[in-house]
Formats: structure tokens, sequence, C-alpha cells
């Protein structure tokens, strides 16, 4: 039999879909069941790489985790990564296929939506359950005719869906409301029941508000969610600050943070370490002197050079490497600290060539192809 589906879908970006949806499959795996995770279309510069080579979007690499499986391209076949404003590459079932600007992009929506689907009914073929997470809000009504991740997954294969809210943002209710409202009936009908995310207090003085909005909507409330602090899952396109200054501080760590920026995940193992600070740098003034400068990783190599040069963060980290303190650079910034930069084939950059910051005996060459 075919896998018996759900999906979890929000009111917006960061309701706590991709969570919930590891907390499902974690749940259904310690059930005894056999639960992947899929989302058709993430837009992230937070990738994972699975073990034959292929990106997929780290959340869904952090879901495979839960439900105790190996992370595949099918649970992510499509991933957008941004190259620029409005431009973003294609990731196709692991692949780079494409660089597209963002108003090209929907023509090619109807080959990559069944790529999208042949990728779903694999996973279903296999597991007893796929727990599908949607994208941004379902009722994005400018999207609805070209859209391939939110309601129309849910009504192709049939899948019951949760819609979550998130009540510490505030305009829970109205949020909820407001999106069954703007969906067609049959997207409506469904949408099984709602889930309230990221509650603070007392849960007795929400109850009359869940019951009006029982009442208003005919759908249940079928959970509150408490909120979590540290939960210390990666972030999916954004970067994570914890709650509060660390209480001691042993070292600190000065991450320099490009428009770009990329994996910034590689830095949460340091922000779970007791006595370390990692402090997110954009202008010279927020350096100070601290006791490690990391370059991170960039989609964009030679512009975030240049936005660094601009600002001054190039030149203040050059004084800050001749008066003795580390520099560390990852991916791009490794690159950036070498001494050319050249994209002979116009790969990233209408630039074929420039000046890195001559702190290594490096010079980084962009192939055709990238190797993961």
């Amino acid at each position: 039999m075919p896998a018996r589906t759900l999906m979890v879908q929000g009111t917006a970006s960061s309701a706590g879909k991709s969570v919930l949806v590891a907390g499902f499959c974690r749940i259904l795996r310690q059930d005894g069941y056999r639960v992947a995770p899929y989302k058709s279309q993430n837009m992230s510069l937070n990738s994972f790489v699975t073990r034959e080579g292929g990106e997929m979007g780290r959340a869904q690499a952090v879901q495979a985790e839960a439900a105790g499986i190996e992370p595949h391209v099918d649970m992510n076949p499509i991933l957008l990564k941004p190259e620029m404003d409005q431009r973003s590459q294609v990731v196709l079932l692991g692949k780079p296929v494409m660089t597209t600007p963002a108003q090209e992009y929907y023509r090619h929506t109807p080959r990559l939506w069944e790529e999208a689907k042949a990728a779903l009914g694999r996973l279903m073929a296999v597991y007893d359950a796929v727990i599908i997470e949607g994208a941004g809000s379902p009722a994005e009504i400018n999207l609805r005719d070209r859209e391939i991740v939110k309601m129309r997954v849910a009504l192709e294969v049939g899948a019951p869906v949760l819609l979550v809210g998130d009540i510490d943002r505030g305009g829970v209710f109205a949020s909820l409301v407001g999106t069954l409202a703007l969906l067609e009936q049959a997207e409506r009908d469904a949408i099984k029941g709602f889930v309230i995310n990221k509650f603070r207090g007392d849960i007795a003085l929400l109850d009359p508000g869940l019951t009006m909005l029982e009442e208003r909507t005919g759908k249940p409330v079928l959970g509150v969610i408490p909120y979590s602090h540290d939960l210390g899952i990666a972030q999916e396109d954004s970067i994570y600050i914890p709650d509060g200054a660390p209480q001691r501080v042993e070292v600190d760590i000065a991450v320099l943070y490009l428009p770009r920026i990329s994996n910034s995940t590689d830095f949460e193992p340091l922000q779970q370490e007791a006595g370390v600070q990692v402090r997110y740098i954009r202008r010279p003034i927020e350096l100070g002197r601290p006791d490690l400068i990391i370059i991170p990783g960039t989609k964009s190599t030679m512009a975030d050079l240049a936005h660094l040069r601009e600002v001054g963060l190039a030149e203040a980290v050059l004084r800050l490497a001749g008066e003795g303190v580390p520099v560390l650079g990852i991916c791009g910034g490794f690159q950036m600290l070498g001494r050319f930069i050249r994209d002979p084939h116009r790969v990233e950059s209408p630039q074929e060539e420039v000046e890195g910051l001559m702190l290594l005996p490096v010079e980084t060459i962009f192939s055709r192809g990238k190797t993961t």
C-alpha cells in the first residue's frame, strides 16, 4: 500500500513547520513506522550534502535524522539557492541544472512539478508514512496557479493538512482565520485542524480564544505547542542566535555577516559551548578585538568580497590579522583569503578575476561543474 501522508502548513514563514515535521517523524519512528519527510521545493543557502554527493535542504536532512533514515534528495527534490535578490540557482534532485531570474522561474515549474511528484511517489512506495512540509503560507494567492509546494501538493495526494500559527508573533487568531478565508473550498476542506505553536504562559487564558476560533471556522484546534528554548535544530534559512549572551565569555568569535552567507549552521555547535560567544559582524565598529575571526561560506564569493571592501571590513580584518588575530575562512571565505579568485566561465560573476585578501598563497578557479 502507498504511504499515508500528512502535510504541515503555516500561516507564515518561521511558524515552526520544519520543527513540527521533525517531531512527527520522530514520534512515528518511535511508534514503529517507517516514515520519511518531504518538501517539494525549498529556498535556502543552508544546504546538506548527501552521501551520494547531492544537495538538499538542511531542514529535510534534520527531519530524516529524526526519522532514523539516511537523507536522500527525493525528500527535497527542488532546492533554490539565491545568488542575488532576484536570481537563484536551481538544484534538481541534488544537482544544479540552471540559474534563472525570479520572473522566469515559473516558466520551468511544469517540468519541475513532474519531477517533484515523481520523487514523492518514490517515497510513498517505500515508507509507511510521509510527512510533507509546505512553504511560507498557503494563502499567497498571487502564486496559486504556479506554486508547487503548498496546497497543490496536498490535493495531489489527498494529504490532510494541519495549519500552524505562531502565537509568539501575535495575531495568531487573525492569521488562521484569514488564511482559511483566502483559500478555495477544496483547499479549506483539506485543512483538518489548527496547531498553535510557540505558546508562553497559562493555557487557561487561551481557552476562550480557542473556543471562538473553532466556532468561527468549524475546524478543531488539535494542539497548543509550548515555546521551546534552544532546541538545537539547524535553521532552514536564517541564523540561529541563542536567547541572551553567555554567562561568561572565555572565547569571543566574530563571524562576518555576508549578504549571501551560506551554511551559517556551521557555527551553531560553537554557540552551544559554555563560555563561547559568537557575534555576527556587519560593520567594522562592531568587530573589536575578538579571539577569532571567521569569514563564512557564501553563494557569491566575488560579490561578498566586494561588499567587505566597500563597508571597510576587509581592511579591518587585514589589520587585525597583522596584529596576530587568527582568521579562519570556510568555503567561499577560504577563497577570499587567497591571492586571486578567477571565474573564466562567468559561473558566478560577470568579472573574470578579482584580487583576494592575500593572507594565503592560494588561487581559486571556478569550473563549470561543482564538486560537493
